[in-house]
Parts: structure tokens; sequence; C-alpha cells
């Protein structure tokens, strides 16, 4: 594979070992981090790293991966922030600890919470495993090291997705927490983003354009 477009090689390096170090980095912060929406926060910017390094290689087979990855990523990433945002305000409070318990009081809810965890570890047949597969690919021929930072931030991300879920999801409820049934425009927002979810499983080429 060769670059769309002729730059130095000494301009890459220094963006594609950022981008995937940062990667790394703030995956580790993801893994100590109370606050539900900083944790959402910094898994798009963890997300966002590998998209960097794959642009910055310029082949045709990076920048569909990124394509792939930013579209996938934008609506998992805007769906835990409308659930986050749910959680708030019932709760009143964004601290992990103080949020669990929900799936006894909202258990349709936590199919939603686990579908989108699921995709933000990118599992199969999902659309983020496609983008994230095809970068981690490029990126391996580039530079075969690089696999290691790659694997490693795939690990970490399946950990802390976990970990949100679980600290949400289970233990026992607050005493003093109002929990009032969810509404119908809350499944609704849920739903739109997973039909496109759906849809780009059934219809990668529409990202890929093969």
């Amino acid at each position: 594979v060769s670059p769309l477009l002729y730059q130095p090689k000494f301009l890459h390096y220094p963006f594609i070992v950022l981008a995937l170090w940062g990667m790394i980095m703030t995956s580790l912060i993801c893994l100590r981090q109370p606050d539900l929406k900083s944790l959402i926060a910094y898994s798009s910017i963890s997300h966002m790293g590998l998209v960097v390094a794959a642009t910055m290689i310029q082949t045709p087979s990076s920048l569909t991966g990124a394509m792939m990855l930013m579209i996938a990523h934008g609506i998992t990433s805007s769906m835990l922030f409308c659930l986050a945002n749910m959680m708030y305000e019932r709760t009143n409070t964004r601290t992990l600890t103080m949020m669990q318990g929900m799936q006894t009081t909202l258990p349709l809810m936590t199919a939603f919470w686990l579908l989108s965890n699921l995709t933000n570890m990118a599992i199969p047949p999902t659309i983020n495993l496609l983008g994230e597969i095809t970068i981690t690919t490029t990126t391996f021929y580039w530079s075969p090291p690089t696999l290691v930072l790659t694997g490693s931030a795939a690990t970490i991300t399946a950990i802390y997705s976990m970990y949100m879920f679980s600290a949400v999801q289970q233990g026992k409820t607050q005493k003093d927490m109002m929990s009032p049934p969810a509404q119908i425009r809350e499944y609704l927002i849920l739903t739109l983003h997973l039909i496109p979810m759906v849809f780009l499983m059934a219809n990668p080429q529409i990202i890929t354009l093969t």
C-alpha cells in the first residue's frame, strides 16, 4: 500500500505515535474515572486516536477504516451520552457508585445499555469491529509493533466498557433515589440510534463503497 498524498515520513511518525500512545493513556484514564459522562468522553477520545493514526497513514484502506470508525463510534457515543443523561435525570448525579441497581428499576433500558457497551467494545458483527480491524491491519502493515498498542487499547476498552455497564446496572439501588419509569420518548431516542447501527451492520458497503 502507498500513501494517497506524498508527505515526508518524518511528518507521519510523531503524529501516529502520539495518537496511538494517547489512545492507551485515555483508555487507562477510563479505568479510574468515577464520572459517567467523563468516562464516555474519554472513551471517544481514545477511539479517535485510531482515526488520527489511520488518517496520517493515508492509504485507501486506512481512510476507509477511519471513516467507518468515525461513523460507528459517533452513533455509539451519542447513544451512551443519551443513556447517561437519562440516568442523571433520575439520580441527579454522574457518579458511577451512586447509579447502582438500575436494572431492577429500568429492565428494558438495561438492554440498550448492554447493546451500546457491546458496540463500544466493537464485538462482531458491528461496524465498529470492521472499522477497528481495518485500521489495526493497516497500522500493522505500516509498522508491526503498533499491534501491541492497538491490541492493548482494545483489551482496556473491553474492561472499562464492562465496568461501566456493571457499575450502573448491578448492585443495590440507593434508598433515597427516585426512579420514575422510562418514557416513550426515551425509548424512541434510543431506537433511533439502534436503527442505523443495525442498518450499517447489514450494509457496510455503504461506507466502504465496495
